[in-house]
């Protein structure tokens, strides 16, 4: 008997009943699966860019102080790691699919009631609670997606990520004309994102309820007496979440931080923010194409290498001709950030069975955004007492460095099982 058949529930010990047609879930539970997995994604963001397109206004609104809006912003980062930490436990408990359902419920009920709290107290804690939420969507989509396709978790994954991108970008491009074309009110405009959350529910609701489903979803966390890898002895998951954090890191970096290099080189606001939208859309059609040539490759390196080599030409660009190279260095940091998909990519293929994935999933991502915390305030730290971008961009091209290492050693052909 393999590994992987030692932590499945009795519906679902032989592998065989998971990859043959005869066994597979019914093509209904299986469409539900993916309609919820994309759903799922697009909400995975929304609270966090569609806030960024309206935060002065919800200052404003609140009387929220600078110093409160500013770390307001370094909220979510903070949750993914904290909350993110909980979700293998509440998979044990509950199964993945009971628990991505009720995070897809916490995002709603957090999008609609931060607005109209009344106060910033209440704005906190109803974005707490949405990103709550978002934390145990981001460890147990990996999770769901090897459960369910263990043997498409290339195509499955670049689709999660396309959603996942598609959210990001739609939420801060359309937040403020949705605003405007609804009255104006940015109560209105923040709240109107619960209805996609609360759309993604029902897919998951559905499958909950239904006894197999419900019992696959399980079959992701051990049963009672079941060994399980004590994930901080292994040398790939710990790379595997630095790889993740510096990614993290240089993602979030560009978002706070790209468009202002761009309007201090010369180049007019409007333009800058459709330079950042570039940057983002890159991610929609490589979040497909990288995952698939990920798991077709027996190691990752490659891929890890070629996309820091996109992003230190990119910030050697903006070193050294920011405006004059803008449309080219946007491309190139587009490209570079795509590490992210194939980060999730690395997490399903280098563990056997679906409680390794669930652990290190949140081993992974939990300390990756941890170190990605301190990154977009150091930057801010250095451009407001260089008075320049030469040490900021020096910074931001040094951490690709260490990422291309740690990335070669995460890419390489191990299991966690064998090193735990």
């Amino acid at each position: 008997m393999s590994d992987e058949t030692q932590t499945l529930s009795p519906a679902t010990t032989d592998r065989t009943a998971v990859e043959t047609p005869a066994s597979r879930p019914a093509a209904r539970l299986t469409r539900l699966v993916v309609v919820g997995i994309v759903l799922a994604a697009l909400n995975l963001r929304p609270a966090i860019t569609s806030l960024g397109a309206l935060l002065e206004e919800a200052r404003v609104g609140l009387h929220m102080s600078g110093t409160v809006a500013g770390v307001l912003t370094s909220v979510p980062t903070l949750c993914f790691a904290l909350f993110g930490i909980a979700a293998p436990r509440l998979a044990r408990r509950f199964g993945a699919g009971a628990v991505v359902c009720a995070g897809m419920a916490a995002i709603a009920t957090g999008l609609l009631i931060r607005p109209f709290a009344g106060g910033t107290a209440g704005f906190l804690a109803g974005s707490a609670l949405a990103l709550m939420g978002i934390a145990v969507g981001n460890v147990l989509m990996p999770v769901i997606v090897k459960r369910y396709f263990p043997d498409r978790v290339g195509p499955m994954t670049g689709l999660y990520s396309m959603a996942l991108a598609l959210g990001t970008s739609a939420a801060a491009a359309t937040t403020v004309p949705m605003t405007e074309a609804l009255g104006g009110s940015w109560r209105v405009g923040l709240g109107i994102w619960a209805v996609l959350a609360a759309l993604a529910v029902l897919p998951w609701a559905g499958l909950v309820r239904d006894r197999g489903a419900a019992a696959r979803s399980a079959a992701a966390t051990p049963v009672q007496g079941t060994r399980t890898p004590r994930i901080t002895r292994s040398p790939t998951a710990w790379a595997l979440g630095c790889f993740f954090g510096l990614q993290a890191t240089g993602a979030y970096i560009t978002m706070g931080w790209m468009p202002q290099i761009f309007r201090d080189a010369g180049v007019a606001a409007g333009k800058a923010g459709v330079l950042l939208a570039v940057t983002m859309a890159m991610g929609v059609p490589l979040a497909f194409v990288i995952p698939r040539l990920a798991t077709r490759m027996r190691t990752q390196g490659p891929i890890v290498v070629a996309l820091g080599l996109c992003g230190l030409t990119g910030y050697a660009g903006l070193f050294l001709a920011p405006a004059a190279g803008a449309w080219a260095w946007a491309l190139l940091l587009g490209i570079s950030n795509c590490a992210f998909p194939l980060a999730l990519t690395m997490i399903g293929l280098r563990s056997r069975t679906g409680t390794g994935v669930v652990r290190l999933s949140a081993f992974a991502q939990s300390t990756g955004y941890l170190i990605s915390i301190p990154g977009p305030l150091l930057v801010g730290m250095l451009y407001q007492h260089s008075g320049g971008w030469g040490l900021p961009i020096a910074l931001m091209a040094g951490l690709i460095v260490p990422q291309i290492a740690v990335g070669i050693l995460a890419g390489r052909d191990r299991a966690i099982e064998d090193e735990c």
